[in-house]
């Protein structure tokens, strides 16, 4: 499995850390298993709000994403996920890149 390449000392800004995770989501099935899961994480915590008594359940939704994730890297990526060394900056670099593929900013193909 590749070693991600991070810079020494880490990245410095969300700005930095975006383009290096697009790099880490090459494959067009990653990217793809990745937007599957997030669009499920997102239906699924808007079901729970809307529907449930126990709103507990909202935090079971991002499961739907890291499990389609996981499957990407390891699977088709053969690399780790970003989200071992930055979880904050690779959770919002997700959302960013599922409303980027999304409306078409980016393609799903690289």
């Amino acid at each position: 499995m590749a070693e991600a390449k991070y810079p020494e000392g880490g990245f410095k800004s969300f700005k930095d850390f975006y383009p290096f995770y697009l790099s880490e989501h090459s494959e067009p099935v990653c990217r793809t298993l990745h937007f599957v899961g997030t669009f499920l994480g997102l239906i699924f915590l808007v079901w729970v709000l809307a529907t449930f008594d126990n709103k507990w359940w909202a935090f079971a939704s991002p499961l739907f994403g890291y499990a389609f994730g996981f499957v990407g890297h390891f699977a088709f990526e053969h690399n780790r996920p970003a989200t071992f060394k930055n979880p904050f900056y690779s959770f919002a670099s997700d959302l960013k890149m599922f409303f980027e593929l999304l409306t078409g900013k980016i393609k799903f193909k690289s």
